[in-house]
């Protein structure tokens, strides 16, 4: 059976959504390439949870994400955050902020 939907209930239900804009894809994909380049890392996904959109990175497709880079909030009142599993590693209020933590050799710490 055939669902019709009406497009104007479509548009207003995206009015709260959070995307990653052209220039913070780049920079995010400029952080990805160098990382791959290293053997570091091996693919990439990109969610949108509605008012949150997620840059998450993956040793292999199958295993859970490394790091995500996540933006919540639309226009000027965006803020961002660097996750490594649930554990904010950085926070702050421009991309290049908070990219700066890949700028340093990571390592894997045991914790046991």
């Amino acid at each position: 059976m055939t669902k019709m939907i009406e497009l104007t209930a479509l548009k207003k239900k995206g009015k709260g959504r959070t995307f990653f804009s052209r220039q913070e894809l780049r920079q995010l994909l400029d952080v990805y390439s160098r990382r791959v380049a290293s053997g570091e890392w091996r693919d990439y996904a990109i969610d949108d949870y509605g008012n949150v959109a997620v840059f998450s990175v993956f040793r292999h497709s199958f295993d859970a994400p490394l790091f995500a880079v996540a933006k919540s909030g639309n226009g000027k009142d965006c803020e961002y955050s660097v996750f490594d599993g649930r554990h904010r590693i950085k926070r702050g209020r421009s991309m290049p902020d908070v990219l700066k933590v890949f700028d340093k050799p990571l390592r894997l710490v045991s914790v046991r």
